[in-house]
């Protein structure tokens, strides 16, 4: 039987289509549909129940240690945390360079690291860290189904939060992208925490799953549903949505972000748009640090090349569906092919309808994009083909996909920014 998250209820008192997801009964979208809540998220903003998602803490005087080992980003940029702290997003992989999980780790402490992977994936990621770990100064716990998870997403987010918070000011001073400030912990000290209005502690992150501006919210289980409630309401003449897996996923492959187990997996970690995540020397040469599978990914110089695409109108063809060249030739597979609601081309180029030059009127039809895994190097501009059936779509593989993204906008520039779809006036 599928589990459900603290925000189940909601879901279904307000016509969420579930799905069952990782073991989860989760909303694929709500009434108004995926294509409105996509297009929320890049004109006003998205609220996402994320609180499937599994959280681990390592904790004592060899965390850091084992997570230097285990995990591929060099982990001393988030010593000293400083304020705001810093967390950073990298890949666990095993000895044959092939995929664990990805995760975002966050520095509470010197010895004390939040880590966040998928949903399902908490035992798994515990396991593997156990099993490296050189001796016992390590603890890892289990926090999955503890917490809730909230992710505000897209330009009005920071204010949507504003009247929310018990000092905005303070809780959102120099919260550049990858930066969060509070905890979770009521037992928390004091100093740096965030307060919702009513008192309860949060960890408010400046990240996301959507390439867009925003935030997410870990806070204890139990006050999940009223934090979600006073964010829709807040929401409201905002131009606020509920949105669901399918718009997350469309969101994801247009802000060219991967979906673990899907676009990198059993295979060495290599030849793909996410290899910024190794710990690599200046000018890309090297690494700065040792790390569990960095000898398999250095000897893999037969791997397969993943590689983004975008289409030319919103049809799209499964995962799985074969890549052919102009000969005709069989290159290899589609891993994600979703389509972005908020994209066109015109005149040749991708626009979005949250791009500053699109041209007056502009409706996007959607374009299909996503990545294939091929044998081979294709530069960006190269054709292929996807086929599925009968179905064969052209696309083109490119090096970036939906243009003017705002996930690393400063703060306050988006604290004053009116929403596209707001009548509100910046303050």
């Amino acid at each position: 039987m599928a589990r459900h998250t603290v925000l189940g209820q909601w879901h279904r008192r307000h016509g969420a289509n579930p799905a069952e997801f990782a073991g989860y009964e989760m909303p694929l979208w709500y009434p108004a549909g995926a294509r409105a809540e996509h297009l929320a998220v890049l004109t006003a903003v998205g609220v996402f129940d994320t609180s499937h998602m599994a959280v681990l803490t390592v904790s004592g005087p060899g965390a850091f240690g084992l997570l230097q080992r285990c995990h591929t980003r060099d982990l001393g940029v988030l010593l000293p945390p400083g304020d705001p702290p810093r967390c950073t997003y990298g890949v666990f992989l095993d000895a044959r360079g092939h995929v664990v999980d990805d995760a975002v780790v966050y520095g509470l402490s010197p010895d004390r690291f939040l880590v966040v992977v998928n949903a399902g994936m908490g035992p798994r990621v515990a396991a593997h860290l156990a099993a490296h770990a050189p001796g016992p100064g390590a603890g890892i716990a289990d926090l999955t189904d503890r917490l809730g998870k909230i992710d505000v997403q897209g330009p009005g987010a920071a204010r949507v939060l504003e009247p929310l918070l018990a000092d905005p000011d303070r809780a959102f001073q120099d919260l550049d992208y990858f930066r969060f400030r509070g905890h979770f912990d009521p037992t928390a000290p004091e100093a740096g925490q965030v307060r919702w209005h009513d008192g309860a502690p949060i960890l408010l992150s400046r990240t996301g799953y959507t390439g867009e501006f925003g935030f997410e919210l870990y806070v204890e289980a139990h006050r999940a549903p009223a934090i979600w409630a006073d964010l829709v309401e807040a929401g409201e003449g905002r131009g606020l949505l509920p949105c669901g897996l399918a718009a997350r996923d469309s969101l994801r492959t247009g802000a060219v972000l991967p979906l673990a187990h899907q676009d990198i997996g059993e295979w060495p970690f290599v030849r793909n748009p996410w290899t910024r995540v190794l710990p690599l020397g200046p000018g890309g040469t090297g690494y700065t640090k040792e790390f569990l599978g960095r000898a398999a990914i250095e000897a893999a110089v037969d791997a397969a090349w993943t590689l983004p695409f975008a289409g030319f109108d919103p049809r799209k063809v499964p995962s799985g569906a074969s890549v052919h060249g102009g000969s005709g030739r069989e290159l290899g597979t589609v891993l994600t092919c979703a389509t972005d609601m908020g994209i066109d081309r015109v005149e040749g180029r991708i626009v979005s309808v949250a791009s500053p030059n699109r041209p007056a009127g502009f409706t996007p039809r959607g374009l299909c994009c996503g990545f294939v895994r091929v044998g081979e190097p294709l530069p960006p501009g190269t054709r292929v083909e996807l086929r599925h059936g009968r179905r064969s779509i052209p696309v083109e593989i490119v090096s970036d996909i939906r243009p003017d993204r705002t996930a690393r906008v400063p703060i306050g520039a988006m604290r004053t920014r009116r929403s596209a779809s707001s009548q509100e006036e910046p303050r």
